[in-house]
């Protein structure tokens, strides 16, 4: 399997790494940060999230990425390609450690993404899992082109929560992407 690693301008993003455990299990002890994507976890929940990563890279050919800072090479958070069984549709998502927000590397990463989830994997939609009151994920989401579609549900266990599920097809991400 050829592993990818993709750069934009200020970020590299590349498969998951055991050395990503530091930063992996930082974002998701932070509340704010792990609120809208599973929740405070232990660093034994946080290596079990990264190892999940990893072996989706192993099983399917893809996975969350790493996202490492190109001027400090600093693991600031993850973003990729998801489609488990039972998700509600393939989507590509995005988590950043606080620290990280506001600087526009969550939509540099989920942009670089979703050119290669278009064009190297082949997708023919891509999709945004959001929680309703995640008004930052709907903000990036919108920056990036795509519109809440519908309501869904993730798999049991964790179906409690009806959530929105946005996109866009590769048409309008390519002409969007051809605006500049």
């Amino acid at each position: 399997m050829s592993v990818p690693i993709l750069e934009t301008a200020r970020l590299i993003l590349r498969p998951p790494r055991s050395e990503d455990l530091d930063g992996w299990a930082a974002l998701m002890a932070d509340a704010e940060s792990a609120e809208f994507i599973g929740g405070v976890q232990t660093r034994f929940g946080s290596w079990r999230g990264l190892a999940t990563m990893a072996g989706c890279w192993a099983m399917q050919g893809f996975g969350y990425f790493s996202v490492v800072e190109k001027a400090t090479g600093r693991w600031i958070g993850r973003v990729g390609p998801w489609d488990p069984p039972g998700w509600p549709a393939p989507e590509v998502g995005w988590g950043l450690l606080r620290d990280a927000w506001g600087r526009g590397l969550a939509h540099e990463a989920a942009e670089a993404t979703i050119d290669w989830t278009f064009g190297s994997l082949g997708w023919p939609q891509v999709f945004h899992v959001i929680h309703p009151k995640n008004a930052r994920s709907q903000s990036l989401a919108r920056r990036l082109g795509s519109a809440p579609l519908r309501h869904c549900r993730l798999p049991a266990p964790h179906d409690l929560l009806e959530l929105e599920l946005w996109g866009q097809d590769r048409a309008a991400w390519q002409a969007r992407r051809r605006q500049g």
